[in-house]
């Protein structure tokens, strides 16, 4: 009975709120249960992170890049139609040449007339929803949002060819049908617009 009284205050002192599970400092620890070793200090290198350990990622072919990158496009702008808005069918194109497993011409032929697409028929809000735009591109060459949009878009198709991911022709083609079209310009008068 002694023994079970005399545990008592020991019991207390650990179940309290600020001592509950909580370890004795090392200075108020007896002499004999202080650690008598030191550990070295270890510094630890950049090369030394778990990353590092694990074994590399294969290197993707082309064609498998674009694969990725056709269905992260696919899937991008599916989710980014407003609710009601209409696909539009470049999409549905895109879609079934993936499904089909076209080659990398086609798919690059593809992505790049559905960026047009987005680009030209949609306008995207803060949030990145897209909605069908009302701009009037023909009467308004003269703003600087729209000279810039169709200068990305026609270096892009420019750097594809550069790349080796499109023929000259297929960027020609669809550089006139979706891009000169749409501004009423001639081809000539489509270079010097945007400073070329």
């Amino acid at each position: 009975m002694m023994i079970g009284t005399a545990l008592l205050p020991l019991a207390a002192f650990f179940l309290t709120p600020a001592h509950a599970f909580a370890p004795t400092p090392l200075s108020k620890r007896p002499a004999a249960a202080q650690p008598c070793f030191v550990r070295p200090l270890v510094v630890l290198q950049m090369s030394d992170d778990f990353g590092s350990l694990m074994p590399a990622k294969p290197e993707m072919t082309r064609k498998e890049k674009l694969e990725e990158s056709s269905d992260q496009f696919i899937y991008n702008f599916q989710i980014s139609l407003g609710e009601g808005v209409e696909e539009p069918p470049e999409l549905e194109t895109l879609r079934v040449a993936r499904a089909k497993g076209a080659d990398s011409p086609e798919l690059t032929i593809r992505i790049y007339e559905l960026m047009i697409e987005q680009g030209m028929r949609y306008d995207k809000d803060e949030a990145g929803i897209l909605t069908p735009t009302d701009f009037d591109i023909k009467n308004n060459l003269d703003v600087s949002e729209v000279q810039a949009e169709f200068a990305y878009l026609y270096k892009y198709g420019i750097g594809l060819i550069k790349r080796g991911l499109m023929a000259e022709s297929d960027v020609k083609k669809i550089v006139v049908e979706r891009l000169i079209e749409r501004t009423g310009l001639t081809p000539e008068e489509f270079d010097k617009w945007l400073g070329y």
